[in-house]
């Protein structure tokens, strides 16, 4: 019997470029290690539309660092560029959801797979570090909401 800190083997296969993409996994039962794996490919899958000087672009839900609605109009943030989307934050807070995504205040809806750090701030608030080394505030109504996501 293999004991849970036994490494897996990893095999990558290089298939056609017609053929579709897929992941196999061999395991003796699904256990939280399996679950893990599992969320997070699924976590890299799908994408967003965004708007940049008149052009649209497909953009990975997982190279999104946070969305922000500002003045009737909601952007991407990525790690280094900004797109427009023509969806609302609502819209696409609930798109994002599946993917690790939490509402952390009126206007800002962050991908917490691109935090770097969370600290105390002023007021019962929150600052949020991304790995970019951008900082969002946490607004004390989604605090308690964030610290449940981050349990579960």
């Amino acid at each position: 019997m293999k004991n849970i800190d036994t490494p897996m083997d990893v095999e990558v296969k290089l298939i056609h470029p017609e053929e579709t993409e897929y992941v196999k996994i061999g395991c003796h039962k699904v256990d939280e290690r399996i679950d893990e794996i599992t969320r997070f490919i699924k976590s890299r899958q799908g994408s967003l539309e965004g708007y940049t000087e008149g052009d649209m672009y497909n953009i990975p839900i997982a190279d999104v660092y946070y969305i922000e609605a500002v003045d009737d109009r909601t952007f991407l943030y990525l790690e280094k560029e900004t797109y427009e989307s023509k969806k609302r934050l609502y819209e696409l807070e609930k798109v994002t959801d599946p993917f690790h995504f939490i509402r952390i205040s009126k206007s800002v809806v962050v991908n917490l797979m691109k935090v770097d750090s969370i600290k105390p701030a002023l007021n019962g608030r929150f600052s949020c570090k991304l790995k970019n080394g951008e900082e969002v505030i946490i607004s004390r109504k989604y605090v308690s909401a964030l610290k449940d996501k981050l349990k579960g």
